[in-house]
């Protein structure tokens, strides 16, 4: 009996659910609707604004988050333009739409086009403070599926500052201001996503990976593993930080949203376990899907910060 390996495995399994699909949702596939949940961080300036409970807010919010999925389906078109002929090299990505040929660069282009000019019409009328950072957005995007994620730790933090993008912009569509350890917190927590995803690319494809992706040349598991361990200190010290802030007390008027801090330790901690022992974090949004204890353990954060903020008894007033 012939031996097949790993990726010859993966390709088979994944062609069937390719061949034969309509260009339409081929095209849909290609925007990586899976993904969008990195979006969600548009949400965090209504949360902690404390205008979860204003209709207008949410309906806001909500269409800045749809804006920003069509944007992102946008770069993943843009990238995937870019990247298909390494992509038809890796073991897992060879099934994407475009780099099997599924889906014509003609149509990747112009639906790409399309879809990039409304959803920035729409931002813009959102308003003009929102637009400029929905385009800057955009802009740093395909500046990262161009030069930048070949330049070796720039790539990782252009990816953190897209997801700081994302959070000002949540901010900015409800015109609130939105704290600066919020953006730091942003920053690390996205640091922490895309050092792990490196991680991730560099044990998978092992000997392969510096012929897969430049920029892996430039990196290795120690190096990485350092990195994430500063990153991983960084967010936890910054989250606690916040959360006992005179500032955040006197906003909220409680003192006990330092509690949701063994949510936030126990989510990193079972991430790092997924990365090194199952060989997880190639895409945080799947795994974050698929993982379910950390999936309720996000869950049980986001709740209890609703009920702290939206329904704690204030704090008890000086009596001078």
């Amino acid at each position: 009996m012939a031996r097949h390996s790993i990726p010859d495995i993966i390709e088979q399994q994944a062609r069937p659910a390719v061949l034969g699909r309509p260009l339409v949702l081929n095209l849909v596939r290609s925007l990586r609707p899976q993904q969008w949940t990195k979006n969600l961080i548009v949400f965090a300036a209504l949360l902690f604004s404390g205008r979860l409970i204003v209709l207008d807010s949410v309906i806001r919010s909500i269409e800045a988050f749809a804006i920003f999925c069509v944007l992102s389906g946008v770069v993943y078109l843009l990238n995937d333009l870019a990247d298909r002929e390494a992509d038809r090299q890796h073991p897992l990505k060879r099934s994407r739409p475009i780099a099997s040929g599924q889906v014509p660069v003609a149509a990747a282009l112009s639906t790409a086009a399309v879809l990039g000019a409304g959803s920035l019409l729409w931002a813009f009328w959102l308003g003009t403070p929102f637009g400029i950072i929905a385009a800057a957005y955009l802009a740093l995007q395909v500046m990262y599926s161009g030069p930048l994620k070949h330049i070796v730790i720039i790539d990782v933090l252009t990816i953190a500052v897209g997801f700081a993008l994302r959070a000002a912009a949540g901010a900015a569509v409800i015109a609130v201001a939105f704290s600066e350890w919020l953006l730091i917190m942003t920053i690390l927590g996205a640091l922490f996503l895309a050092l792990s995803k490196r991680r991730h690319e560099l044990v998978l494809l092992a000997d392969t990976a510096k012929g897969h992706r430049r920029i892996l040349e430039e990196y290795s598991p120690y190096l990485l593993d350092q990195m994430i361990s500063v990153v991983t200190a960084s967010t936890l010290v910054a989250y606690a930080i916040y959360t006992v802030s005179p500032d955040t007390i006197a906003k909220f008027q409680t003192n006990k949203l330092g509690l949701t801090l063994p949510f936030l330790l126990y989510g990193i901690f079972r991430y790092l376990y997924l990365v090194h022992l199952k060989e997880g974090g190639g895409s945080p949004s799947e795994l974050l899907l698929n993982d379910r204890p950390l999936l309720i353990c996000i869950a049980l954060w986001a709740a209890t910060v609703v009920i702290i903020i939206y329904g704690a008894p204030l704090l008890p007033k000086s009596s001078s």
